[in-house]
């Protein structure tokens, strides 16, 4: 099911014609990483047709098979499976409420391979920095419109260049690994998933203060709402080196803590949190078309179920300083050719493959 609903009018949508309340459905408990963990959500909110179509047609879907055509790395038997996920730092809409600067167009603002091995007993989570200068195949817009291949772009651009299906087949293209599946969640949307389960619990240990994301935090351990959140997987001054590299540290650090707090609460027992997180979540979302349904994403959200969090590994992918431009890097080798080759063939990452010559 493909929908061409922006975001701002599935949220404008889903806000009005609500009388009832949801039937309690049946309880699923059960241990599954990140997305897996997230789209349970939805399949757990219960209720009768009515919700189900509401939540349904909040989901955006893009057809990345057709878009990107046969121009594909194969499938591999024992490849298990890979989601590219991204965060899109669009400022338009709901977005521009946010305080999140005035930016046209949209970037992928963050982006997150996450490997789930056969078997589906871990996961791993290879964060690409939005800085990377990489290779940028041909590829097809949205509209039918055709981009021409590029060198030594910024990883961040292509969505904005050329959409989303381009994205994926840029990450096709430099790690040799076919990419199953493709979610996307907005600043807006991120934001109300975090103030719709009430807040997420992270501990610093050091004082961070970004003027540029908003982010003030004293050493220790603090509640951060939707608004703070965004704030902390933004900031990038203040941390590090100042870079990308010294964000996605924050962001794999906020992700552990958004998984660990919605185990914490238990939240797939509580019916009515339940529906208004899977509405949160399911206005925030764009995927491939095979996942862009309520009973798609549920199905797989079940195939996860053998998935512990907390045997999540989280790496970023090895990157070194450019020597033409410091302020960007590009994949260092040999080490990111042996992670991918991990990745595709499904075997143990070396780890040498998960050191990187410019740490942040």
């Amino acid at each position: 099911m493909t929908h061409s609903a922006t975001p701002e009018s599935r949220r404008a949508r889903r806000d009005g014609g609500r009388g009832r309340r949801p039937q309690r459905g049946r309880r699923r408990r059960g241990r599954v990483v990140l997305l897996g963990l997230l789209v349970v959500v939805l399949a757990a909110a219960g209720g009768g047709y009515w919700l189900y179509q509401d939540l349904d047609g909040n989901i955006e879907g893009v057809d990345i098979d057709r878009a990107i055509g046969d121009d594909r790395p194969e499938k591999l038997p024992t490849s298990g499976q890979n989601i590219l996920i991204l965060g899109s730092d669009s400022r338009a809409g709901a977005n521009a409420a946010l305080k999140t600067g005035d930016v046209a167009g949209a970037r992928s603002d963050t982006a997150l391979v996450m490997h789930i091995p056969q078997g589906r007993t871990a996961a791993v989570a290879i964060s690409i920095p939005r800085d990377t200068l990489v290779s940028r195949p041909a590829c097809t817009k949205a509209d039918g419109g055709e981009v021409a291949p590029a060198e030594r772009v910024m990883f961040n651009s292509v969505y904005a260049q050329a959409g989303p299906a381009c994205v994926v087949k840029t990450v096709e293209k430099m790690s040799g690994v076919r990419m199953d599946h493709y979610v996307e969640i907005d600043f807006a949307g991120f934001k109300g998933l975090v103030d719709a389960i009430g807040g997420v619990t992270v501990t610093v240990d050091q004082d961070i203060k970004d003027p540029s994301s908003g982010l003030d935090l004293t050493a220790g351990t603090h509640r951060l709402n939707g608004t703070e959140s965004l704030a902390f997987v933004r900031t990038r001054h203040g941390v590090g080196d100042g870079s990308d590299l010294g964000r996605i540290g924050l962001q794999q650090q906020f992700m552990m803590a958004l998984l660990s707090e919605i185990k914490r609460q238990d939240l797939l027992g509580s019916p009515a949190k339940t529906f208004k997180i899977a509405d949160e979540l399911t206005a925030a979302l764009t995927t491939d078309s095979e996942l862009a349904s309520l009973t798609a994403l549920a199905d797989f959200g079940r195939s996860l179920n053998g998935v512990d969090p907390s045997s999540m590994e989280t790496i970023m992918l090895p990157v070194a300083y450019d020597t033409a431009d410091p302020n960007r890097v590009v994949a260092a080798e040999p080490q990111a050719t042996q992670l991918w080759k991990a990745i595709r063939t499904d075997s143990e990452i070396p780890e040498s493959a998960k050191k990187s010559p410019a740490g942040g």
